[in-house]
């Protein structure tokens, strides 16, 4: 009877199997290339002793509601206010996480009647949060504004009279390349359209004080921005950051934040101090921008892999079998890279994401790069 029961899962897992997709949790180990911990915040003294000395002053661990009912802590209000501050934007919220973050701003803040054009390579949370939220939706190729532009004509041709939304990241997970930022502001600003960006990957790491790719364009009237605490801030959460209105919207009508339990008010303090870090600590952001200039320089004369411009690098094999058996080799030899498959990314496009951080130094990615030379060529 149980077997009965749970065989149409059994068997979409043996179907996975087959496809050499069928995912597993491996223990961390060896040296880091695949985290988003890029300026080495995670482990850091002073993210320990901000939360050590709010735990000393009482500080509870759990938030223990949501912020509507007795949830709201202090710490989550510094950390908005803080955070608007530094971004420059009228107001911040403080989410549990970067998902939740984004599926709650798609499905709250584009209303039936609009239109939402998506990049098609951003992040799973916002396209869980366009299929359910109420405007329709459309996908344009990824970075091209034309394509943009073309979803924002032919809707307004077929009829369509709501706002248009343009959502994307400002700096792609998997591929490691930036948004044409510039152009998708312009456009926005031509056809009277939000914008909500994605700055996950930007946040801490690229902008004046780290403050993201955005930070020209936060503060405006049509601009919505995710940072994340979870990567380069090396806490958890996210930070929504744009017009009071909006924020205030969210807090009315935002069932994700609504209906949620509070983040931890100890995270909140560990996102705050993060923030004190990146205008405290420039050097960080300078040494992590060396060893991807360094690591670039390695991998495109020992591997012929084009650099990605950024901490993200990917190495594009295309079989998801050999790509796991290259992963494999790599961390055999201590090094902590990790293969991504479809549906993460594009079938025939499974690659190798290699992430620099500065939990490794210029020794270790040379050594690296020579542990890739060796296992690209047996794999």
């Amino acid at each position: 009877m149980k077997e009965a029961i749970l065989a149409r899962y059994d068997a979409t897992l043996r179907g996975l199997g087959r496809k050499d997709r069928l995912r597993t949790l491996a223990p961390r180990a060896g040296l880091d290339f695949s985290s988003n911990d890029y300026i080495g915040l995670a482990a850091s003294k002073r993210l320990g002793d901000a939360v050590s000395t709010a735990i000393a002053r009482g500080t509870p661990v759990g938030a223990t509601g949501s912020r509507l009912l007795r949830g709201n802590a202090p710490e989550h209000e510094q950390l908005e206010a803080d955070a608007a501050a530094f971004f420059g934007a009228e107001r911040a919220l403080f989410f549990g996480s970067g998902y939740i973050a984004n599926f709650a701003l798609l499905t709250a803040l584009p209303q039936k009647g609009d239109l939402l054009v998506l990049d098609e390579l951003a992040h799973a949370s916002m396209h869980e949060g366009a299929q359910a939220g109420r405007a329709e939706f459309k996908l344009a190729a990824h970075n091209d504004v034309d394509a943009v532009e073309d979803a924002i004509t032919r809707w307004r041709a077929e009829g369509g009279m709501g706002r248009v939304w343009i959502a994307f990241e400002s700096l792609y997970s998997m591929d490691g390349d930036r948004a044409p930022m510039e152009s998708l502001v312009a456009l926005a600003d031509r056809y009277q359209a939000f914008i909500v960006v994605d700055e996950a990957h930007a946040t801490g790491v690229w902008g004046p004080d780290g403050r993201g790719l955005a930070a020209a364009y936060e503060g405006r009237d049509n601009i919505v921005t995710l940072h994340t605490c979870g990567k380069a801030l090396g806490a958890s959460g996210a930070l929504v950051t744009g017009p009071r209105t909006l924020c205030d919207y969210l807090i009315n009508r935002c069932r994700p934040f609504i209906y949620a339990t509070a983040p931890s008010p100890l995270m909140a303090v560990a996102a705050r101090e993060a923030l004190t870090i990146l205008s405290d600590e420039p050097m960080r952001r300078a040494q992590l921008h060396e060893r991807v200039a360094f690591a670039s320089r390695q991998l495109a004369e020992r591997c012929g892999v084009m650099p990605s411009g950024s901490q993200i690098q990917p190495l594009v094999i295309g079989d998801n079998s050999r790509t796991m058996a290259v992963a494999a080799g790599l961390q055999a030899r201590g090094f902590d890279i990790r293969g991504i498959r479809p549906p993460t990314v594009p079938e025939g496009t499974s690659r190798l994401r290699i992430s620099l951080t500065l939990n490794v130094d210029e020794a270790d990615i040379s050594a690296m790069v020579e542990a890739l030379v060796g296992v690209l060529a047996t794999a």
